[in-house]
């Protein structure tokens, strides 16, 4: 990745994407990265549960993490409405369900190594001030020894300029309303991907909440 050091991140807008398959029958995705094997590489998508679906059981090398965006999503270890982070280290097993249906945003094989689980209801959490007017942050996951963070930010409408810093890369998600990264206008679902030593300054007119994760090519 040293050729793509300080370059503009990558947009990518969810809305202008298409549902495509998935080996199951009832789970559509949209997939904004995927490298190595078709069904068992790294990549970062959204994914669609219809109503009274469910999917094979199947382990995950390397980790997942999930943030439920709508729905209810479920497994044999729990059931996890909207707002709901969830990290599962590498070798976890499950299989997952759903009965009302849910859309999720995932990532595969991008927490390798033995961590510590995340069961984290966004909802009830505490969110803090980051000293920024407007400015709220939750913490999602961060853990010694490993390269990767993980939070939500939610900006009010004119709130201060959120500047963003991705020494070993990173990307972000819009979860909700509307803000500005650069010279892109970014709508609810709408996917960056920053490349080692990238920066942002986002705002927004009208408020937004944001995903952002840190570290994720800094192996």
């Amino acid at each position: 990745m040293n050729e793509l050091r300080g370059t503009p991140p990558l947009v990518i807008h969810a809305d202008a994407m298409a549902w495509a398959t998935s080996p199951s029958p009832n789970v559509w995705r949209k997939r904004f990265e995927h490298t190595g094997p078709a069904e068992a590489g790294r990549v970062t998508s959204l994914v669609r549960y219809a109503p009274e679906s469910t999917f094979a059981a199947h382990a995950h090398p390397d980790g997942e993490e999930i943030l439920v965006l709508e729905g209810t999503f479920g497994d044999e270890h729990g059931s996890y409405p909207a707002g709901t982070f969830l990290l599962n280290p590498e070798g976890f097993e499950h299989a997952p369900r759903t009965r009302e249906g849910c859309d999720l945003f995932v990532k595969l094989r991008q927490a390798p190594g033995r961590r510590k689980p995340v069961r984290l209801d966004t909802r009830a959490a505490g969110w803090q001030p980051t000293g920024s007017s407007g400015q709220t942050r939750l913490e999602l996951y961060a853990e010694p020894g490993f390269p990767e963070r993980m939070e939500l930010v939610r900006l009010t409408a004119g709130a201060a300029p959120l500047g963003l810093a991705f020494a070993g890369g990173g990307d972000v998600l819009v979860l909700d309303g509307a803000c500005r990264a650069g010279v892109e206008n970014c709508v609810a679902r709408t996917w960056l991907r920053f490349f080692p030593l990238g920066n942002a300054a986002i705002s927004s007119d009208i408020g937004c909440t944001l995903y952002i994760s840190y570290g994720s090519m800094a192996r």
